[in-house]
């Protein structure tokens, strides 16, 4: 199935509905497992396939562990199962499969869990045995690698009878991530120090908390995509989110007043305002927020906007190679997408085409990313319902704006 959404250039002046945060989500479901409390006491999961996949797994007391496509989820519970498992297996989709997670099993191993793979050298599936008496309690860990295997080291911390030390050896990518980790953990009643390039927990214990979660500021990134494109004047207005939020993709704010969105915060709601071109040229780092990279990409691309960017490398192991993706669909709308050093420059398009199809790659973000396009032509979205990995409403949204969707 594809959807075809015809061009819709009209003003915009629409509430839109978030999903919520899928990162607090995920942590907070793993915490709350580990303090032993009720599902019940998180308000506002989020609906996105991740989370309920991580809800539904914990629930249940399984030989094997199908996390799906759910990369967070992979991370999280190999790290939980590590002092909840007994002889337990963890797998998920083929692609699951290619994606590494060899430095989170050799830090567990090093804390005395028996892990073993099934198949290939550093990649799911895994045989997992917990860890009956704690080895080290310091490890080292590179910090440019992904932010979710030490948050997945950093949640099973206190539960360690040694407690745990963890130093980054390297600079340190994704750090708003690590300290969502370190602000859930505080909330559910542990101490932790970061200090420099070391982390230091405890051995202590959860203590059940009741928590709300926050709107998730990634799907939020989408509709900064639409009121990029947008005609002037136009105006979003996104509830559920806070202006003092530990989720790195509130950088969106930031990186979209340069394309000339004004960001609002409201005691309730988020209002997002087109306010005029913003500027022609930008340089921008997403090491501390890859999952922005697709959505700024495109409004760059459609709005005639050079960019020069660094901190892309994490997204090639992500759902799909996000950046040969985002490389061959650019293409299509007439811009180009080049590396060079560790850095990537963006050339815009000149001239849209009257219509484009867009592949997703079984990647959410890729669907979600290129939709802001039928502000300014019709758009083709190849297998759309991609989306419900993170943002089920989304289409629903898409209608709202008065942005009309066939099936084709």
């Amino acid at each position: 199935m594809n959807y075809r959404l015809k061009k819709h250039n009209k003003r915009l002046n629409n509430t839109i509905t978030l999903e919520s945060s899928k990162s607090e989500s995920n942590r907070a479901l793993i915490i709350n497992a580990l303090a032993g409390g009720e599902t019940s006491n998180i308000y506002n999961l989020s609906h996105a396939r991740d989370t309920q996949t991580m809800l539904r797994l914990l629930s249940q007391n399984l030989n094997e562990y199908d996390v799906k496509d759910a990369g967070t989820t992979m991370r999280f519970l190999t790290a939980y199962l590590a002092i909840k498992g007994q002889n337990v297996i963890i797998t998920g989709t083929e692609r699951m499969k290619q994606r590494p997670i060899g430095p989170l099993v050799d830090a567990l191993r090093q804390l005395g869990a028996e892990i073993s793979y099934l198949e290939k050298e550093g990649y799911p599936p895994l045989k997992i045995n917990r860890i009956q008496s704690q080895g080290a309690n310091e490890i080292a860990i590179s910090g440019n690698i992904s932010s979710q295997y030490i948050s997945a080291l950093l949640m099973i911390a206190p539960c360690l009878p040694k407690g745990l030390t963890i130093t980054l050896t390297t600079e340190v990518f994704s750090q708003p991530y690590i300290q969502m980790t370190l602000d859930l953990m505080h909330t559910f009643g542990i101490d932790t120090d970061w200090v420099g390039n070391e982390i230091s927990i405890a051995h202590q214990s959860y203590k059940p908390t009741s928590f709300t979660i926050e709107g998730d500021w990634s799907g939020a990134s989408y509709w900064y995509g639409f009121a990029a494109l947008a005609s002037e004047g136009s105006l979003l207005t996104l509830p559920g989110l806070r202006k003092r939020s530990s989720q790195g993709d509130q950088e969106i704010t930031a990186i979209m007043n340069h394309l000339g969105i004004g960001t609002h915060f409201e005691k309730s709601h988020v209002s997002l305002e087109r306010r005029n071109t913003g500027l022609a040229a930008l340089e921008l780092d997403f090491r501390n927020c890859p999952d922005l990279a697709q959505t700024v990409m495109v409004a760059a691309a459609a709005s005639g906007v050079n960019l020069q960017m660094t901190g892309l490398e994490s997204l090639k192991i992500k759902e799909t190679d996000r950046v040969f993706a985002m490389q061959n669909e650019l293409k299509k709308i007439g811009a180009s997408l080049e590396e060079s050093n560790g850095k990537w420059t963006l050339s815009p398009s000149k001239n849209l085409p009257t219509s484009v199809a867009i592949d997703t790659y079984e990647d959410h973000r890729m669907a979600m990313a290129f939709a802001p396009l039928s502000l300014l032509t019709d758009v083709i979205i190849h297998d759309p319902m991609v989306v419900e990995k993170s943002y089920p409403g989304f289409w629903d949204e898409v209608l709202k704006l008065g942005v009309e969707i066939e099936t084709t």
